[in-house]
C-alpha cells in the first residue's frame, strides 16, 4: 500500500493487491477514507465509494487529486511496471 503523497491531513495511496482495477487513487483523513476513478482524457474524477467525507471535506481532497492529476497519474503506472516486474 505505497502512500504517493501526505497533504494536509489527507493520505492518498494505491493498494497492491486490487487486481486489473482502472487507475484510481484511495485517500484517508482519521476516519474518512474514499476512492476515486481517474479519467485521463476527461481529465476527470468521479468517486468510487467515500465513508464519512463531509461535504467540505470532499471538495478539499477533490481539489487535492486535481492539483496533482498527472503526478498521480505518473505515480500509478510506475506502481504498475513494478507490479509487473
Amino acid at each position: 500500500m505505497p502512500t504517493i503523497l501526505e497533504i494536509l491531513g489527507w493520505r492518498l495511496f494505491f493498494y497492491s493487491n486490487e487486481g486489473n482495477e482502472p487507475i484510481h487513487i484511495h485517500a484517508r483523513k482519521a476516519e474518512m477514507e474514499c476512492k476515486f476513478w481517474i479519467k485521463i482524457k476527461e481529465y476527470d474524477i468521479e468517486a468510487a465509494y467515500t465513508r464519512s467525507v463531509k461535504p467540505r471535506d470532499a471538495r478539499e481532497i477533490r481539489k487535492i487529486i486535481f492539483d496533482h492529476f498527472e503526478y498521480i497519474i505518473q505515480q500509478w503506472d510506475d506502481f504498475q511496471k513494478e507490479k509487473k516486474s
